[in-house]
């Protein structure tokens, strides 16, 4: 690696730390319906504004050792895991596109499935606010992506937002109750603008894993039989539209070598 190349990839990794600190902003006032803009960053225990130095990423809740500067109470370690994870995301994709208008996109993207992920990891809801303009907005793939077309972005979003809505009025039809949320619906349209039709298959795929062995885990450290369990399946869909972007088209061609005759 050049001299070169780490520096960029330091700026890159700095900048997606510095974005990942508006996101954890995002993720706590876009459910309670807040200004993102303003106030400035203020402690949610004491209410004193935060000066900038509080406010470097990383950094300031080391320099604190994950305490409040003014009232002393723990700060979440979520703070600077979601700057730390939107950095690493960053360099991730430098590296894997170069400083591209296809690495510039899907950072937008995978920044956007960050905050979605927490907000529903907290609150169980994905806000309309959000994945009704990222349909829209990411709809604009096939400007940045050569690989995708018009038609496969149409396609993406009605396979996407089509697929679990099917899903979903077959379960109440035979349950008599809601099995998925409208926002998990809007979310995987907006992951099909973004990923087209192969994108939408291999999410719901990964997704369904994760998500069915994450739910296994949690009912046997917790002991409890409840196939009732309410677990936000929005992380999840997240994930497996983040793995196709980085191994989609390897893993597919690795499944079809081995399982398809």
């Amino acid at each position: 690696m050049t001299a070169y190349s780490f520096y960029s990839g330091l700026i890159v990794f700095i900048f997606g730390t510095c974005i990942g600190s508006f996101l954890n902003v995002c993720i706590y006032r876009i459910p309670e319906n807040r200004s993102i803009v303003t106030p400035g960053s203020f402690c949610p225990n004491c209410k004193n504004s935060l000066p900038f130095y509080c406010n470097i990423p990383i950094f300031s809740y080391l320099f604190l050792m994950g305490r409040c500067k003014f009232c002393h109470t723990p700060i979440s370690i979520r703070y600077p895991f979601v700057e730390a994870l939107t950095g690493l995301f960053s360099l991730l994709l430098f590296l894997k596109f170069g400083l591209t208008p296809a690495m510039i996109y899907w950072f937008a993207f995978i920044s956007v499935l960050i905050t979605i992920s927490f907000i529903d990891l907290d609150h169980q809801i994905i806000p309309d606010n959000i994945s009704l303009p990222g349909i829209l907005i990411f709809a604009s793939s096939f400007y940045f992506l050569p690989e995708m077309t018009l038609k496969n972005v149409l396609l993406g979003i009605l396979t996407g937002g089509g697929s679990l809505y099917a899903i979903a009025l077959v379960y109440y039809l035979v349950k008599k109750q809601e099995g998925m949320g409208g926002g998990d619906i809007k979310l995987l349209a907006m992951i099909g603008a973004a990923t087209g039709i192969k994108g939408v298959a291999f999410t719901i795929f990964t997704g369904s894993l994760f998500g069915t062995i994450s739910g296994l885990l949690i009912m046997l450290s917790t002991r409890t039989a409840d196939t009732r369990l309410r677990i936000p399946f929005g992380p999840f869909l997240s994930l497996g539209a983040i793995l196709y972007i980085f191994f989609g088209e390897r893993l597919i061609q690795w499944y079809m070598t081995c399982f398809v005759p």
